[in-house]
């Protein structure tokens, strides 16, 4: 049995992992995989032989089996640290501007990577995306362009990011509502929760069984929500380890709270940013998230636990985004058909 006819391969090289997929007509996924060799990961901390290496052993087989598929990337990739720099747009932007600024990489596989461009915030403090730009762009795909926006896109991970896109009024009237992305925020949580768990002392009395303790999750947020101590994060991190000494804690539950209390100081500081109004709002900010499906879902629990409604979780964001870029960039022609097809057993998850 052959899945569907492929049409572009689409990969989200971040720092901690590779996300390849082979995608199909309207960025349905025909194949996918999921591989830790993310920017961090790579030898020699990736450089260009170590990316053209990864690539290959990922997308070797597809490219053989239809050589003429365009490659497009986002993610650090494009960072300084990446395989190749693409330069960063200035906020605000207009999204989809995002699709005319591509950065090609020539493969030794005689192949061109397009890869997508980041973001920068310039301020006393400047801010850059890479990669979640496009989970933007993918979490926006169908919305009706006749409708404003007025969204807080949250994209949780490794480095956490809170997005506010708002539609302004094109004065051309070549499309309705044009979506531009105004201002994020970055927290580092993900990392700062790995480090924390795997290389300080708070982990030593962890269990490394991977159950949830929902409670546990709870307790962390609920600590961070009241404000029981104002002595700030680095102070209440160490109840990690104290409630565990005295037996209020057990092994199981302590990295869900340590999740419990970093997540909760990250929506703390969304709402002293003035990014995320409170819940009690009158007028209250859409929410949307976008990544990892149960990361996506303990962030909902979150907000939700925060007195927030129910955030919507857009499926599939980052295929989504990389298929409509492409399709903006002129990548895919849609009128064509490709001859070739994929046995879906040959995928390597």
């Amino acid at each position: 049995m052959h899945a569907p006819q492929a049409q572009l391969i689409a990969l989200d090289w971040g720092t901690s992992s590779l996300r390849a997929y082979l995608l199909g007509a309207q960025a349905t996924v025909i194949e996918q995989r999921h591989l830790p060799w993310g920017l961090m990961q790579l030898p020699e901390r990736g450089n260009a032989r170590a990316f053209e290496q990864a690539f290959a052993a990922v997308c070797g087989a597809w490219l053989s089996a239809a050589p003429a598929l365009p490659v497009i990337a986002a993610g650090m990739i494009g960072s300084a640290q990446g395989w190749r720099e693409a330069p960063y747009l200035a906020l605000p932007v207009d999204v989809a501007q995002i699709s005319q600024q591509l950065t090609r990489i020539e493969t030794s596989l005689g192949k061109v990577i397009h890869v997508i461009p980041g973001l920068i915030e310039h301020s006393l403090l400047p801010n850059v995306i890479r990669g979640e730009e496009t989970q933007v762009i993918g979490a926006l795909h169908g919305r009706s362009p006749t409708v404003p926006l007025n969204l807080l896109i949250g994209l949780p991970g490794t480095h956490s990011k809170w997005v506010r896109v708002e539609s302004r009024h094109d004065a051309c009237r070549l499309r309705p509502w044009p979506a531009w992305i105004t201002h994020f925020d970055t927290f580092m949580t993900g990392e700062v929760y790995a480090a924390l768990r795997h290389h300080t002392i708070l982990g030593r009395t962890m269990s490394s069984e991977t159950l949830t303790d929902d409670a546990a999750f709870a307790r962390g947020l609920e600590v961070m929500r009241a404000g029981v101590t104002q002595a700030g994060l680095l102070s209440t991190l160490f109840s990690c380890r104290t409630l565990g000494l005295t037996g209020a804690l057990r092994p199981e539950a302590q990295a869900d709270y340590l999740s419990g209390l970093l997540i909760g100081h990250e929506l703390a500081g969304l709402q002293a940013l003035s990014s995320l109004p409170p819940a009690t709002s009158p007028n209250p900010l859409p929410i949307v998230l976008a990544g990892n499906a149960a990361l996506c879902r303990r962030y909902q629990r979150a907000l939700t636990l925060y007195g927030y409604a129910p955030a919507e979780i857009a499926e599939q964001a980052a295929a989504g985004g990389l298929w409509q870029v492409a399709q903006q960039a002129g990548l895919i022609d849609l009128r064509l058909r490709p001859t070739h097809s994929t046995d879906k057993g040959s995928s390597h998850d």
